[in-house]
């Protein structure tokens, strides 16, 4: 059976948080590869600063470098919010075979109760909590813990930089980097 890392989320932008986590877990878990899955738009947050189109750009850019991370755009290719029920359910029937291990940061490992249908959930994907500044890993649903190099980077944190024009140098990809200069993302916003 194959073994497959989710990481979801918005990516607005993607940063380098993203990739240590994905390759801490990957290594960790040993899994064959981590499936990046930017969403559409974001059930708990309000609407992402920048359209799918670019942030699903940002993340190609990257990953395309990096034989065990994939771009999947399940939730792109269904538009509209996204919740994780319907995108494992999906996944689980095109992909019968496979195991997956949903990561997930210690603030969202807090939020589980509050996830849409969560007990279906939980019987399709192995959730994989990761720590995250501020945050316990706690729980009443079952996760497995990894541990991974606490890096204070968000995106929120990076688009606020781009704002004040402070230098996001290292903190994301340098194919990042020159895609957000070159389009002219997140700044006024």
């Amino acid at each position: 059976m194959k073994r497959i890392g989710i990481l979801g989320g918005t990516f607005d932008p993607p940063h380098i948080g993203h990739f240590i986590i994905a390759e801490e877990v990957r290594t960790a878990l040993q899994l064959e590869a981590v499936w990046f899955i930017p969403t559409y738009e974001p059930p708990h947050k309000h609407e992402a600063a920048t359209d799918a189109v670019s942030r699903w750009e940002m993340l190609n850019l990257v990953l395309a470098n990096h034989a065990s991370f994939q771009l999947n755009t399940i939730e792109i290719d269904r538009s509209g919010k996204s919740y994780t029920i319907d995108t494992m359910v999906e996944l689980k029937k095109r992909y019968p075979e496979t195991e997956f291990y949903f990561i997930i940061g210690a603030d969202m490992v807090e939020y589980l109760p509050n996830w849409y249908r969560i007990d279906e959930l939980q019987e399709l994907v192995n959730f994989v909590g990761v720590k995250r500044a501020g945050y316990q890993l706690e729980t009443t649903y079952p996760i497995i813990q990894v541990e991974i190099p606490m890096v204070d980077v968000s995106s929120s944190m990076i688009r606020d930089r781009i704002m004040a024009n402070q230098s996001i140098k290292y903190l994301v990809p340098e194919t990042v980097h020159t895609y957000i200069k070159e389009h002219g993302l997140y700044e006024n916003k």
